[in-house]
């Protein structure tokens, strides 16, 4: 590992006078450390390298990773051909596109302006979804659009052609405003298009879209697809979402498919982390841009190992596999019923047709109807399995649960010990009752013919539970026993439908099949790429990081350099007042329930009532919901109106932001495991103080926590040597604590604390309370700040914080 982070003394300004990457550069003057990041960005990809950056609010993170990449874009001398980046919050997506659009503004008018896109889904720029119309909405687009898309395939490769039905569909529309009806042309994105509101059917009474005719339409029969797009992307710069609509649905032709044809052609493209990490995504849509000519940037790359670890995961629920038997039995039920009734004419017609389609189906794949019937059998007694299991659980742990159904919560069932790498019990009872390797390796190809001869015989817009199902089932037995954990999820959810006192009233139970060591997919797909940057705000300790994102392995294996950048503040420090506050740990065995009254929580809810009285917005974090609403309680004489964040959906989270922004000062408490700590941008006078009470650590008890703790005290727990407080001589426990636990929550206290300072002229008071920030010890969490953190958070008792946020007010 290169081991090249600065810190601000250390800081060496790029000598260079003039380098191509300061014409691209969107602003004036660079800071130091942004010149620094991108010369050591450009050198480290053209050695197909990795640059590992962890950068303080305000670096300029964002400017710098898209201009080094792009100053290797353009480089005619550079094999690089487009910048693709990754971000897990919308925030950032949107300050990739705002610093996309200064770039463009800034650059020499001989320059082209830089071409970029941003990767959106099919129910953001379906034109009948985004009008409201076609009976089309957010609940069935991709089923609708997938089926309206194979019937227009076939019409246009069958009797008729793409052009006769986009014109078709022109000339109904133009027919019916004609004929004085009322009938409108479709809007979208306040564009009108060519088409009517309703999809058109054609002269056989099959409805197809015309916006994708019009795309196939103007699909060359060779070359290069981008040939289909109705305009030019290179001088347009970033093509929002609602141009991209405007510029395809008003010319007639798909948005989504045109987004597409346009992915190679353009300069940068902004998406998530399913566009590089998600099987099915890569597969299907965005698999070409990743390759050795694609310069990669991670943004908020501290999250990158737990989104991944999900995206690599899987699981099957009892209503899926409940779905997908059903969907076998209409493959196998006609051509039993057809058998059994022999050959006579008394058997329909209809039926007699529908099962030989099955039949030549069947032909053309390598699928029995033999292989049908073994599992759909194999899912019933997955089913039947499953709820002898969840059963079993519920008479143990809960007896009388069904009398108490709407007091059941969470639950996680070990399919084996969490702690001891093994055969789950799942896989060891397959077995035993006569459903072997061949069953589960073959149900992934069994389900997908069944859902291709559904779509033949059916048609209905309609996402086939059968595929998924299989592909999860032939990935359970593929996937080994030491690196994946094997449990049933209960997730309390509410279904009337289902019969009363029944778990599945209650419940939706799911196999599930999680990746706990996620470095390996993920150095494997950073592998592909070309070089890039993986930066956040909270990435140290930077070994760690590159340990469990795989990296370390990458450079060790393959020669590939991996570069490390550690950046502080540059604000003027006298602008911000940062405290580690030697409270008494807020542990629940110290703490004790929210009811009680302990020397613990009185110290703390003295901390949070000193910083939440401080002039502005202040933000208070806590571990959990319910600590949250005990720390809201102490502030219950607090001259300042107090906003309790609850586990809610997304739109009440945006109306309580927006409550919080607007007004008189507040306070803001909230969860560490919500999403107002990270990514939400408290620029201004938005937030001036902010305190984090305790060590936001997950549940350790947790099944699937202890598994992903021994995983990692099993790959890093002979090479880590370092405790949780950062001490050598650590044992492998100590690792598995450090990595799966200790480092992901302290990096949730250090984003919550970030959000205060975003400015050079901004001024805020940052606290951590809890001893285990402030001392060293054995349980401290001190090693796991950065080093320009552990600086600056200087240590206070409780009896001195008021003490130092007067001297700091007063200053």
């Amino acid at each position: 590992m290169v081991d090249t982070s600065l810190s601000e003394a250390e800081s060496v300004p790029f000598v260079s006078p003039d380098p191509e990457w300061r014409t691209i550069f969107g602003h004036d003057e660079p800071y130091d450390d942004q010149v620094d990041g991108i010369e050591t960005a450009i050198d480290t990809a053209v050695e197909s390298g990795f640059l590992a950056l962890e950068g303080a609010c305000g670096t300029g993170k964002t400017m710098l990773a898209l201009t080094a990449g792009l100053s290797l874009v353009r480089d005619p001398d550079s094999s690089f051909e487009r910048v693709f980046v990754l971000t897990s919050v919308k925030q950032q997506l949107k300050q990739f596109e705002a610093d996309l659009r200064t770039i463009n503004a800034n650059l020499p008018d001989e320059w082209r302006p830089v071409s970029a896109m941003t990767l959106v889904g099919k129910a953001d720029v379906c034109p009948y979804n985004v009008a409201g119309a076609g009976g089309i909405d957010d609940a069935n687009v991709y089923e609708r659009c997938e089926g309206l898309r194979e019937r227009t395939r076939g019409l246009a490769d069958g009797e008729t052609t793409a052009a006769s039905l986009a014109g078709a569909a022109r000339s109904q529309q133009v027919g019916l405003a004609d004929s004085g009806d009322g009938a409108d042309f479709l809007e979208a994105a306040g564009e009108p298009t060519p088409y009517p509101e309703e999809t058109p059917d054609s002269e056989g009474g099959t409805e197809y879209c015309p916006f994708y005719a019009g795309f196939l339409e103007d699909l060359p029969e060779e070359g290069d697809p981008i040939e289909a797009v109705p305009f030019d992307p290179t001088d347009r710069g970033l093509i929002g979402t609602d141009e991209l609509i405007r510029l395809s649905a008003g010319h007639g032709s798909c948005p989504h498919s045109v987004m597409g044809a346009l992915l190679p052609n353009v300069e940068v493209l902004v998406g998530n982390y399913y566009h590089a990490f998600d099987p099915t995504t890569v597969e299907s849509f965005t698999g070409g841009l990743i390759d050795e000519k694609t310069f990669v940037v991670c943004d908020e790359a501290h999250m990158l190992e737990p989104r991944v670890r999900d995206l690599v995961g899987d699981g099957v629920s009892d209503r899926a596999l409940s779905d997908a038997e059903t969907e076998l039995s209409r493959v196998i039920e006609p051509v039993a019923a057809v058998e059994e009734a022999g050959a006579g004419t008394q058997y329909g017609d209809e039926a007699k047709e529908r099962a030989e389609t099955i039949r030549e189906a069947l032909s053309e794949s390598d699928v029995t109807v033999g292989e049908l019937r073994d599992t759909r059998r194999f899912l019933t007694a997955l089913l039947d399995r499953l709820d002898d299991r969840v059963t079993g659980h519920l008479d143990e742990g809960r007896p009388g649960w069904e009398e108490r159904l709407p007091d059941l919560e969470d639950r996680e069932i070990p399919l084996r010990d969490p702690e001891r790498p093994g055969t789950d019990e799942l896989t060891r009872w397959a077995g035993h009752n006569g459903f072997d390797a061949r069953v589960w390796d073959r149900a992934e190809s069994v389900c997908a013919v069944a859902g291709r001869v559904l779509d033949t015989l059916e048609e209905e817009d309609k996402r086939r539970a059968a595929p998924p199902v299989g592909r999860t089932l032939t990935q359970w037995h593929a996937a080994d026993h030491t690196d994946y954990f094997r449990e049933i999820e209960l997730e309390r959810t509410w279904d009337d439908t289902r019969p009363t006192g029944s778990w599945k009233r209650a419940y939706t139970a799911t196999y599930s099949l999680h990746n706990c060591l996620p470095a390996g997919a993920i150095g494997d797909r950073l592998d592909e790429f070309g070089g890039g940057v993986l930066m956040s705000a909270t990435l140290e300790p930077l070994e760690v990081f590159t340990e469990v994102t795989g990296l370390e392995h990458l450079e060790s294996e393959t020669g590939r350099p991996v570069v490390e950048r550690t950046y502080g503040l540059e604000f003027p420090e006298e602008n911000r007042a940062s405290f580690a506050l030697a409270a008494p740990k807020f542990t629940y065995e110290n703490r004790g329930d929210v009811d009680e009254t302990t020397p613990t929580r009185r110290a703390h809810a003295r901390a949070i009532r000193q910083v939440a009285a401080s002039p502005g917005n202040v933000l208070v974090g806590m571990p959990s919901y319910r600590e949250a609403e005990w720390a809201a309680e102490t502030l219950s004489e607090l001259d300042k109106p107090v906003l309790v964040d609850e586990a809610t959906d997304d739109t009440a989270t945006e109306r309580l932001k927006r409550e919080f922004f607007e007004g008189e000062p507040k306070v803001l408490v909230t969860s560490l495991r919500g999403t107002l700590t990270e990514g939400v941008d408290y620029r201004g006078d938005r937030l001036s103080a902010a305190i984090v009470c305790g060590v936001p650590i997950i549940n350790t008890a947790s099944p699937r926590t202890r598994a992903v703790r021994t995983a990692y005290d099993r790959a890093f727990g002979g090479t880590s040597g370092r405790s949780p407080d950062g001490a050598s001589g650590a044992s492998a426990s100590d690792a598995g604590f450090k990595y799966a636990l200790a480092v992901p929550a302290v990096r949730k206290a250090r984003q919550a604390v970030g959000r205060v300072i975003r400015g050079p002229g901004e001024r805020g008071i940052r606290v951590l309370c809890d001893e285990r920030y402030a001392k060293e010890s054995w349980n401290s969490v001190r090693g796991l700040l950065g080093e320009a953190e552990r600086e600056e958070f200087r240590s206070v008792g409780t009896e001195m914080l008021e003490y130092a946020l007067e001297g700091f007010r007063e200053r």
